[in-house]
Parts: structure tokens; sequence; C-alpha cells
């Protein structure tokens, strides 16, 4: 199983109070565990990514093992502790402000 963690606005959407549990069948990548998360959470379409390009929205960042996953291509593999079920796939709301 794979673990997400979702921000707080999005966990409220998916009616989760904790990380979410997916199973992802083959390479475990953003686009896999993406894809798992809006068949299992439709309502999450269109919160992640964009309906139509499936590109990152841009106040969201991916985070596992204490790296910073937002700019890696889609289906790069995702680290191995996070395909064992190890550690979570972080989805974390960015700050913006001046």
């Amino acid at each position: 199983m794979i673990r997400v963690e979702l921000p707080a606005h999005l966990r409220t959407l998916a009616r989760s109070n904790d990380e979410v549990e997916l199973q992802v069948d083959g390479p475990v990548t953003q686009r896999s565990v993406l894809d798992a998360l809006e068949a299992k959470y439709p309502m999450l379409r269109g919160t992640v990514r964009d309906h139509v390009t499936f590109k990152r929205r841009p106040f969201l960042r991916f985070f596992a093992c204490g790296q910073d996953l937002s700019h890696e291509r889609p289906d790069a593999l995702l680290p191995d502790a996070v395909a064992r079920g190890d550690e979570p796939l972080l989805v974390v709301g960015a700050i913006a402000g001046g």
C-alpha cells in the first residue's frame, strides 16, 4: 500500500482524517499514485493537478524521504521507501505572500 498525506483542505474533500492508503499496480510514480488517488477519491480530481494537462497545481508541492519531488517528471520512480509503504508521499500546500 502506498501512503499519501494530504493537506487539511484536501483531507476534508476526501473525508479522511489521516493519511490515505492506495493500491498502485505497476511502477510507483507520481502519475500512478495521483491516478490511484483520483480513482479512489474522485472528488479530488482537478485539485492536485489540472484536469486537462495533468500538471501539478501551482500551490501544491510533493515531498518524500526529505526530498522535494515537485519538479520531477511525473513518470519518474518515487523513492523505494514510498513504494514499500515505509514512508508517505506528502502533498503540501505551498505558502505564498509578500
